[in-house]
This record gives C-alpha cells, sequence and structure tokens, in this order.
C-alpha cells in the first residue's frame, strides 16, 4: 500500500476524502463499475480527469462506484509491438508511468491522487514537472522508476492496448467513458446522473438527490469529429472550444449539438 502526505493545496479536498472517507458503504456486487479509456495528454482527458472525475470524490459517490483507468487511448501499435501515442513520446511515458502506479498501487485510494496530480500539471501546462508529484505526495519514485525500466510498464501497456482493442463498441475518441458496461458516448460530463440512474444498491445518496436523474439524452451511436481526441483528426484546441461552447449550451437549456 502506498503512503503519501498531501503537502500541495490542490490535493487536500482529494486526499481528505481518500485518507478519511465517508461512512456510506455499499457491497461490492451493489457497485456501478466505472471504466475511462482516455490518454495522458489529450486536452479532453485530462479536463475531463481533473474537472469531471475529481466530482466522483467530492459527492461522495465513490463509496458506491468500481472505478478503473485505463490510460492507453487512442496509441497505435507497430511493428515489434512498438507503441506510437497521438500525443507523441511524453504521452507514451506519462501513459506508462500512470499504468505501472495502477499497478503498484492497485487500490483506487492508492494510485488515483498520484494520476490525479499528473493530470493535473497537464491541464497547467505544467506536465514536464511530472516528477514533482513524488514530494508533493511523499511517495517513493523508485518502484515507478523500475516498473518502467524493467519492461513491466510495456507490458502493462501492451494490455491495456488489447482491453481497449477489444471494445464494443470500439471507442472513437477519448475520454470514452463507460458506465456498468455501456458507454455513454460525448455526455460524459453528465457521467455522475448515469452512475446514479446504473445504482440499485440502498444507502441513501444526497448527490443523487441533487441530480436531475430523468433528463439523460439519448447518446449518439455515430461517431463525430468534434468530441474529445480522435485519432488525430480534430486539432486538441478545437475539441476544448467545443467542450466549452456544448457545457455553456447545457447550461442554458439548449439541446443543440454543434
Amino acid at each position: 500500500m502506498a503512503s503519501f502526505t498531501c503537502v500541495h493545496p490542490l490535493l487536500l479536498l482529494l486526499c481528505s476524502v481518500l485518507l478519511f472517507p465517508t461512512t456510506t458503504t455499499s457491497s461490492e456486487s451493489n457497485k456501478v463499475t466505472v471504466d475511462v479509456y482516455y490518454e495522458t495528454l489529450c486536452p479532453d482527458s485530462e479536463d475531463f480527469i481533473v474537472k469531471e472525475l475529481i466530482k466522483l470524490f467530492e459527492s461522495g459517490l465513490i463509496s458506491i462506484v468500481d472505478l478503473k483507468l485505463y490510460p492507453y487511448g487512442n496509441a497505435k501499435l507497430g511493428s515489434n509491438k512498438t507503441i506510437y501515442c497521438q500525443h507523441g513520446p511524453s504521452e507514451c511515458l506519462l501513459n506508462t508511468v500512470e499504468a505501472c502506479a495502477i499497478e503498484i498501487w492497485p487500490a483506487l485510494n492508492d494510485h488515483f491522487p498520484f494520476i490525479y496530480c499528473i493530470e493535473s500539471l497537464v491541464y497547467e501546462h505544467k506536465y514536464p514537472q511530472w516528477e514533482s508529484c513524488y514530494e508533493k505526495l511523499g511517495l517513493d519514485s523508485k518502484p515507478i522508476a523500475e516498473c518502467y525500466s524493467s519492461g513491466l510498464g510495456k507490458e502493462l501497456e501492451l494490455q491495456y492496448a488489447a482491453e481497449t482493442s477489444a471494445l464494443q463498441p470500439p471507442h472513437q475518441y477519448v475520454p470514452w467513458v463507460v458506465v456498468d458496461g455501456l458507454p455513454i458516448y460525448e455526455d460524459y460530463e453528465n457521467f455522475l446522473t448515469y452512475v446514479c440512474n446504473a445504482y440499485n444498491g440502498t444507502a441513501a445518496l444526497k448527490a443523487c438527490s441533487k441530480l436531475s436523474l430523468n433528463t439523460i439524452p439519448k447518446a449518439s451511436t455515430k461517431s463525430t469529429l468534434s468530441v474529445g481526441c480522435n485519432e488525430g483528426k480534430m486539432p486538441a484546441l478545437f475539441g476544448r472550444i467545443r467542450s466549452t461552447l456544448t457545457s455553456w449550451m447545457r447550461q442554458m437549456n439548449m439541446a443543440i449539438w454543434i
């Protein structure tokens, strides 16, 4: 088990939730599975993790969720199992580092703060400083370094490649969010509502009562070129502009897709 100390203001809230969880309990059989397929340097992926996925912890809904992260995204396999990442070698490095974190610290409350810290730096355009997360969280860097240098990280990424390729229906962009086995397509920013609707346990959830649980739009089954990071066909900046506009339009109760 990882042992970390939160010494950075950005991580205080997350650490308080993970170190001192709510008293709400639920059996494993009643938990809602949430699978997030992403890549570390995709603007929409880091935006989702930093601004949306964190709401699982802020709301307490993490108590009813089995969350799994798959840091591979739109990478491609070349000859001799060479991995080519959509946003270049730096993304391959960070994908592998985060895969190693999940492997070395399998408990969510151990690996998620580290991944959140890295993606926060990506969000702030400071990802070359990712190693500062060891100090911020009081973590030992050696296990990650050994995982990466030994080739274990590469094997983990190949495993994620196989799991991502096996998705049915196939992923169209990242982040690709799957709730209880069903993708929610471009409505991933509304994923908490899907979680609440999928939950069939008995725990009283104040967070769910605050959501409009009957307003989920029918998810599109068609790929669009203006959602997430999709195979490099869309400039990242345009994707972020569209995401911002879509969020504003939802607030204005406008059911229009750009």
